[in-house]
């Protein structure tokens, strides 16, 4: 009986270690970051990729002659975005 108890302790002690990283190394789940346009029909939300921060985004959309992102449906306005509140232009 003491044997499997030790084989058991040895397995997990092994075993532990690993689980206890994998879950450090998951990143948890980046927070959407909502926009304004007068010219764009209800808000624009964004979940940011990785790299991103809600600022980037908001200098790209506010960026004359930036392309190659398809945030807003692919929205073609540049400038005039504020960053709003998701909460609240979710409500609206």
């Amino acid at each position: 009986m003491k044997r499997y108890f030790l084989m058991a302790f040895v397995f997990l002690l092994f075993l532990i270690p690993g689980f206890l990283k994998s879950q450090q190394n998951q990143e948890p789940a980046a927070t959407p970051c909502c926009f304004d346009h007068d010219g764009y029909q209800g808000h624009c939300k964004v979940t940011p990729a990785e790299g991103e921060t809600c600022a980037s985004i908001l200098e790209y959309l506010n960026t004359a002659g930036t392309v190659g992102k398809t945030y807003c449906n692919n929205s073609k306005f540049r400038g005039g975005w504020t960053q709003v509140d998701c909460e609240e232009s979710s409500q609206e």
